[in-house]
């Protein structure tokens, strides 16, 4: 989001031209950004004035709704292209989480076990980007002097996806505890199960594995870039309980909680595994811009899934951000044309028959739509990211390219 400026740099044996996104050395966080949903907005505590949806990527628009069906039948399976090094990373996962403490470790793995670990979403984008980077492990009959170092430069991006996926963990560990949730991924949640005490030191345990396997990298800028995650987990989940009337009802408030919450860690790893790799800060930025906007993308359609899915299918209670009070996209833009929901909302969800007339409005408003739109959105421009990396005529970098776009459209399409 730290741009000074969007210029047009030709691409070399082209026609076109492709834009990078420039970026002014030492910015930093001074104060929680305050996001704009206009087109543009001067940023309390930064020094720059920044576009949030990227406007001038715009005439450049890698539309993902409008691949040809060819382009779409060679995609490979996004997961299917990493299973190989899921499996180790799982395998890795579940290592590291063990403890001389019998009852800290069965909570500590908990999510992690067999059968509960989930698709490993996180940990696939990861390890696409470091392929899409033209980061990718030679095949044995190719080694050669510089093959050691390749190994260890993958086996570094991918301690990057482990330690994303432990933050990731914990941080649902203490969301559970917060939200007094009873399932989670369709089976009991930790606190549920263990209680919210046990939960919470289970959480604790997975940040300091994850710190500690984040020391080993010796990277200072990865270093801060995960530390300053963890930070934001916790200003985004401390946004969420205290707002102000005027907050709750504020999609800018609500777009910058949810990117503390759910997307500064997908955008910061992605970051970190370019800036591993060696690339250059405009391509660091690429990568952090695909993160970012494929995680507020995803976050839009849990939204809509929360109004939309059911339990089964979500592996979790619907309605159960409106049930806990949370307000969330499609609620904000059916209050645009329904004023009158203002009132609904200050009176709060702790009466059934509010919740139900909240879902009356709703339902006569393009609130859900909206919310979809503004999902295919980010996903447009999480797409125009991958498309802006520098040319590559390898098959496995173009492939896992294509993956990573292939992921934009499964965000938004996905029904749990």
């Amino acid at each position: 989001m730290l741009f000074s400026r969007i210029s047009r740099i030709p691409r070399a044996g082209s026609n076109g031209c492709r834009w990078f996104l420039s970026q002014k050395p030492h910015l930093q966080f001074l104060n929680p950004p305050a996001y704009s949903y206009s087109s543009t907005h001067k940023v309390t505590g930064f020094r720059e004035i920044f576009s949030w949806g990227l406007p001038a990527l715009h005439g450049f628009r890698h539309n993902i709704h409008h691949q040809s069906s060819s382009i779409v039948e060679e995609q490979n399976d996004p997961f299917s292209l990493v299973a190989d090094e899921l499996s180790i990373v799982a395998n890795r996962l579940r290592s590291m989480v063990v403890t001389e403490v019998p009852k800290l470790a069965s909570a500590a793995e908990y999510f992690f076990k067999m059968g509960v670990e989930g698709k490993r979403f996180r940990p696939t984008v990861l390890l696409l980007m470091a392929t899409a980077m033209n980061i990718s492990l030679l095949e044995p009959s190719l080694r050669g002097p510089g093959d050691a170092l390749t190994k260890e430069l993958r086996a570094r991006q991918q301690r990057i996806a482990e330690i994303t996926e432990m933050i990731h963990v914990a941080s649902l560990l203490h969301d559970d505890v917060l939200d007094d949730a009873d399932t989670r991924r369709g089976i009991g949640s930790l606190n549920f199960v263990m209680g919210n005490k046990l939960a919470v030191l289970a959480g604790d345990f997975l940040l300091s594995r994850a710190c500690v396997a984040l020391a080993s990298l010796k990277n200072t800028e990865v270093v801060s870039l995960l530390a300053k995650v963890v930070e934001h987990l916790v200003t985004g989940e401390t946004m969420q309980m205290t707002t102000t009337r005027e907050q709750r009802c504020s999609m800018e408030y609500y777009m910058q909680k949810t990117y503390y919450k759910t997307a500064s860690l997908i955008s910061n790893s992605c970051k970190a595994i370019a800036l591993l790799g060696g690339q250059t800060a405009e391509v660091a930025m690429l990568a952090y811009e695909y993160g970012k906007n494929l995680g507020l993308a995803y976050q839009l359609m849990d939204d809509v899934l929360d109004f939309t899915g059911t339990s089964a299918s979500l592996g979790k209670g619907s309605l159960s951000d409106i049930r806990h009070g949370i307000i969330t996209a499609p609620i904000l833009f059916a209050m645009e044309e329904f004023p009158q929901l203002h009132e609904v909302v200050d009176r709060g969800f702790e009466d059934p028959a509010n919740v139900d007339l909240a879902l009356d409005y709703l339902g006569k408003s393009r609130g859900i739509q909206r919310a979809r739109e503004l999902a295919k959105k980010h996903a447009n421009i999480a797409a125009e990211a991958i498309d802006s990396l520098p040319e590559s005529n390898d098959e496995d970098v173009r492939k896992s390219r294509r993956a990573l776009l292939d992921l934009t459209e499964r965000v938004i399409t996905r029904t749990k």
